[in-house]
């Protein structure tokens, strides 16, 4: 069932969503090492051409936008893909996150209840050591049963922090789980955000084709680096002119 206009806040966070699918799953991906998130969920959102259904808006977030295709982008956006049922949690990143972990935590928790969706999936990227460029992933999940069939291995140790630390901690109504993929860099890194993409065609049966998989992902990975040398240039400026401003 879709419900239209629906506005509500968790917190010092304000959601605002044209329509309300119901049953299907919950996929996020927020600014972490090598972007992995990042990229991974905007190739969905381009791969599915889901719709844009609603935001979030909060203004503990810092007031950049982007504009793509004659379009400001909203820092965090939610999209949704009807054939697959897949709801997107998408942000931007230039969107500066540090110190509203746990809120976010708590707000996808709040939609993924609103929305009665049957899994949350997170997807991060770890760093890795040594010199190769591929990318290995792991999961994370209390139903190993279906992830084995991907293939990937069960992250047995680590660190994780951030957005998915807390939902680790937190989110207790619905199954969570978690894809981390390797990055051998703190840039953006589109082999790892298709080495994502690969197990989630595994497990949810998306059937992407990977012949240009990674040349896509590449092209995202080019856009954000874009996104992020205009984010560095605008808060360069801005530093600037109050400086400017002080000594005058």
């Amino acid at each position: 069932m879709l419900i239209k206009n629906k506005r509500y806040q968790v917190n010092d966070l304000q959601v605002h969503l044209n329509k309300k699918p119901q049953g299907g799953t919950l996929i996020e991906g927020f600014p972490g090492f090598g972007l992995v998130g990042v990229i991974a969920t905007e190739f969905l959102i381009e791969h599915l051409d889901a719709e844009k259904i609603g935001n979030v808006w909060s203004d503990k977030l810092q007031p950049t936008v982007a504009v793509h295709g004659s379009e400001v982008i909203d820092p965090i956006g939610i999209y949704y893909d009807a054939k697959t049922k897949i709801v997107i949690l998408h942000v931007h990143p230039f969107a500066t996150l540090a110190g509203i972990e746990w809120r976010l935590a708590d707000l996808i928790g709040k939609l993924a209840k609103d929305l009665r969706v049957k899994e949350v999936i997170s997807l991060e990227g770890v760093g890795a050591f040594g010199k190769s460029k591929e990318s290995s992933a792991y999961y994370y999940s209390k139903d190993k049963k279906k992830w084995e069939k991907t293939g990937i291995k069960e992250l047995k140790e680590g660190i994780i922090m951030g957005v998915t630390g807390a939902l680790l901690l937190n989110l207790k109504e619905t199954p969570l789980s978690c894809i981390f993929a390797e990055t051998y860099s703190g840039l953006p890194d589109s082999r790892a955000a298709a080495k994502i993409i690969e197990v989630l065609d595994s497990y949810l049966g998306l059937k992407v084709d990977y012949k240009p998989l990674l040349k896509k992902a590449e092209e995202l990975e080019g856009k954000v680096k874009e996104i992020m040398s205009q984010s560095k240039q605008a808060t360069d400026l801005k530093e600037k002119k109050e400086e400017m401003n002080y000594v005058g």
